[in-house]
């Protein structure tokens, strides 16, 4: 490894599985140190075994301020300094369409979907921006192709990730000069994402080799894709190398913007 994070401190939220355990893995192999948030105190635990001295563990809820501010305190407390926030935590509505979508669960499924995707995100820059500002820091969120195209989820969680891109360009241009701020939008990823409780009896199920082949099949590079896949994305927009660049999401999805997303789950 070429250690271009060396010296970082980060803070990664949802970082026991997907994306941010591949994130965590991959800013540490970097030379940074990392303190992650999660629900799963047990996933938690084998993250700190794993990594050791490199890693602070906290088990908080990301719809909650308090926990964001309490992992930016424990993290300057260990660490001395915060220089990158990944705001990864993320729910999925499992496609579930408009028509599909039950009345009854709507409330619930839309402010579960919206106070973790979008206000979680929020909460996170809120609480560690002062600090960030300090070491001329980054702020790297988790979006989606859904962010950018339709039929990347059903309408909910495509509302999200449209908001997470306007939260982007907005705290870009609040927080320059002082704090970058970008995303990362991955496109179709192997890994245990299923839809929230409150839409699971309305999900369409698929075979998983079925899935593998779909994702496929929509990205010109014919790839689907594995969590740690996006890993460069974000190890570029947190290191000294993308000091020029701020406001911009890269889409780490196999070419979908040439294409579109044409099929339909």
């Amino acid at each position: 490894m070429s250690e271009v994070l060396s010296g970082k401190v980060a803070i990664v939220t949802c970082g026991t599985s997907g994306i941010g355990a591949a994130v965590t893995k991959g800013f540490i192999e970097e030379g940074a140190k990392v303190c992650i948030i999660g629900r799963s105190q047990q996933k938690l635990e084998n993250l700190k075994a794993e990594f050791g001295e490199n890693i602070l563990t906290f088990q908080g809820d990301v719809r909650k301020y308090a926990t964001h501010e309490e992992a930016v305190d424990l993290t300057i407390s260990k660490f001395g300094k915060l220089d990158v926030l990944v705001s990864n935590a993320g729910v999925f509505d499992g496609f579930v369409t408009l028509e599909r979508l039950p009345v009854d669960n709507l409330e619930e499924a839309f402010n579960f979907i919206f106070n973790i995707n979008v206000k979680g995100g929020l909460y996170a820059a809120k609480a560690a921006h002062k600090e960030l500002k300090k070491t001329k820091g980054n702020i790297i969120f988790t979006t989606s192709n859904a962010g950018f195209y339709p039929n990347g989820g059903g309408p909910i969680y495509t509302a999200s990730k449209h908001a997470i891109v306007g939260l982007i360009r907005e705290l870009a241009y609040e927080l320059a000069p002082d704090i970058r701020v970008n995303g990362v939008s991955p496109g179709g990823t192997l890994t245990d994402l299923t839809a929230i409780p409150s839409l699971q009896e309305s999900v369409k199920q698929m075979d998983p080799e079925v899935r593998k082949q779909l994702i496929e099949s929509r990205n010109p590079l014919q790839i689907a894709q594995k969590a740690d896949d996006h890993n460069g994305a974000y190890i570029l927009l947190a290191s000294d190398s993308s000091k020029a660049i701020t406001g911009t999401v890269i889409e780490s999805d196999g070419g979908l913007g040439v294409r579109g997303m044409s099929s339909a789950f």
